[in-house]
Parts: structure tokens; sequence; C-alpha cells
């Protein structure tokens, strides 16, 4: 597949914020507005908010319209999703791909967000998983170094980075609507190193994958090639979303990519360090830990199944735990299984 060349914001332009799932700057604008300051003043763009952007439960064509708007203005130069959701699979019909294909622009998103960067990478157009306004950058009392540091290569500068273990994480904050939101971070636990398995080799490629919840319904819905050798050399990102999915459909999901044929296709997986834990469900430390070394070690038995040769990696956190890299999607990642490191282009 070919992929063209996206080009950077500069400071001083403009960047749409958009809300292209879940309208949540409507339930917490506080969070939201400490958010769109600090998304100025990291960047130097220009927060611009579209029409539904505060809107909630608005109809699908009209989020795909303020998709299509942002994609059609010459002064926009970025796009930002502020949070994912759970029903975008109905606003992907309704985006116009000639309009992205004309004026590309970088597009950052996770989670429900799978199904635009799938839709952009199926259309040779590259993008960026992570990033969250609403929680990445809006609450706590600051934006941690990797988020800012990856926020500022996907946007503005496009240098490669290596990604490493931050040393701590949290699955949740507090809620939105506790003024605690806006200056304290969640709870927050020292993380182990991250954990390989595969051949002692490095791999280069585009990468292309998400929430493995979405994924399943993108390939459902018949919204990926029928040629699985377009992920031939590519690297794939796998992880899990709040919905906290057991280990055992997560394996499922991956068997069926296995099925399929595009755990043969790539050369290197790369696993997100898994949430745990919600608002409505706590386990203990020791259950916590035992749920990621149970989708760890499903992860490497499936893979090497489908595919002994590849390179596997899991514990980087660019999924729903938080501090989080945000990674390219489509762009290109070096996974070295021999050196223990991951590298990303930000391109």
């Amino acid at each position: 597949m070919e992929f063209v060349s996206v080009p950077k914001a500069n400071a001083g332009d403009k960047i749409a914020v958009v809300s292209p799932s879940f309208a949540a700057p409507a339930v917490a604008p506080e969070v939201h507005e400490q958010a769109m300051e600090r998304l100025a003043a990291l960047t130097g763009l220009i927060p611009v908010e579209f029409p539904t952007t505060r809107m909630l439960n608005a109809p699908a064509q009209a989020r795909a319209a303020d998709i299509n708007a942002a994609f059609s203005d010459p002064e926009i130069r970025a796009i930002h999703a502020v949070i994912g959701g759970e029903d975008q699979i109905t606003v992907v019909p309704h985006l116009k791909a000639e309009l992205a294909r004309q004026d590309p622009k970088p597009f950052l998103g996770y989670s429900d967000n799978t199904n635009i960067l799938n839709w952009l990478w199926t259309n040779g157009i590259p993008a960026f998983y992570g990033g969250s306004t609403q929680v990445q950058l809006g609450p706590g009392p600051r934006v941690d170094p990797i988020h800012e540091q990856s926020l500022r290569a996907a946007l503005l500068t496009g240098e490669t980075l290596e990604l490493f273990e931050p040393g701590e994480s949290e699955d949740i904050g507090h809620e939105w609507t506790d003024p605690r939101a806006l200056t304290e971070f969640g709870e927050r636990e020292t993380t182990n190193p991250w954990a390989w398995s595969g051949p002692a080799k490095s791999v280069t490629g585009r990468t292309w994958g998400g929430c493995i919840e979405v994924m399943q319904w993108v390939l459902t819905a018949g919204r990926f090639p029928a040629d699985q050798a377009v992920l031939d050399g590519g690297v794939l990102l796998l992880e899990t979303s709040e919905e906290l999915i057991s280990t055992a459909e997560f394996g499922w999901i991956l068997r069926a990519l296995g099925e399929r044929g595009l755990l043969a296709a790539i050369d290197a997986v790369v696993v997100a360090r898994p949430p745990t834990m919600s608002f409505d469900v706590r386990p203990s430390d020791q259950e916590r830990q035992a749920k990621r070394d149970e989708q760890r070690d499903a992860a490497f038995a499936i893979v090497a199944k489908y595919n002994p040769d590849a390179v596997v990696v899991a514990g980087p956190p660019f999924g729903h735990t938080r501090p989080q890299w945000v990674v390219p999607y489509g762009g290109v990642m070096t996974v070295d299984g021999a050196e223990q490191r991951v590298f990303a282009n930000y391109r």
C-alpha cells in the first residue's frame, strides 16, 4: 500500500478539536477548557472547536461533517479527537476520502478512533494512535512528559523517538466532575519492565491495529482490504479498553486475527499495558497484576502459534493508561528484539 506524506503543523496554525464519538466536553467543560489551554501552550497551535465538539448525542452525519470540514479547511493543519466512545463505526460511512487525500493532515485519537484511523490507513494516509484531550491533556496537575514529547513529535517536529517505560501508571483519574480532576493525578503505581517474546531480531515496518475490541468491529463491518498482504512486514498495535475484557475474549479476538492471516503477515506485535481497573471494578493489586500477566502470556502464545518469527513486546503504554505515548498509525516503528528497544518515527 502506498502512503502519502502528511505535512506537519507550525506554531500559529489552527488545530481542529472534534468529538467523532462521545462529546465529553459537554459533560466536563472545565476539564476540556484546561485541555485547550494546555494544547495551545504546549504546541503553539490554535484549537478550533467544531459544531458537535460539545454536542451530546449528535447524529453520525453531523459528526462526520465536522471531520470532513476539518480536512477541507486549508487553515486547519491538524485534527485532534477529544476522546473515544462506542459508535464511531456509524460515522465512517459519511466521511469523504477525497477531502482527506487532497489535504492530508495529522489526526490524533485512540480507542473508538480506531475506526477513523483505519479509514485513513485504508486510504493511504498515516496518522497517530493516542491522544485524548479529555484524558491525557485536561486532567491532573500537568501533562505527562512522554505524552508531551510524542504529541509535539506527531503534530510539529516529526523526529524519531525511542519509547521507554515511564515507570508509573494509572488506569483511572478522578471523576471529571470532581474538582480534584483539574489538579491531581489518579492513583499511580510503579510499573514493571516490558516483556519480550519471539526471535532476537530487529523489525521496522508500518503500523496498523488499535483497540482490539474496535478492530473486531472494523473487520466485521468489512472495512479492511481483502488482501492480507497489505500488512506484510508491518507492526501490529494491540491494546484493550476500559471495558476490561477478559483474557479469554482478548485471546479469542487475537486467534481470529490469526485465522484470517493477519498475524502471519506482520513481523512484529506491540501490546500495550492494559487497564485492569475502572470506577466500578476495583480488583486487588494481586488480581490486577495477574490479569496483566495473563493477557501478556496469551498474546505471546497466540502470536507464536500463527507466526513464530514475529517479535512481540508487551507493556509499552500507548493505550488506555496514563502516562501515554502517542505512536504512529500507518507510520513507521522499529521493534528491536535483540536490543529490546522500540523506536517510533513521527514523520
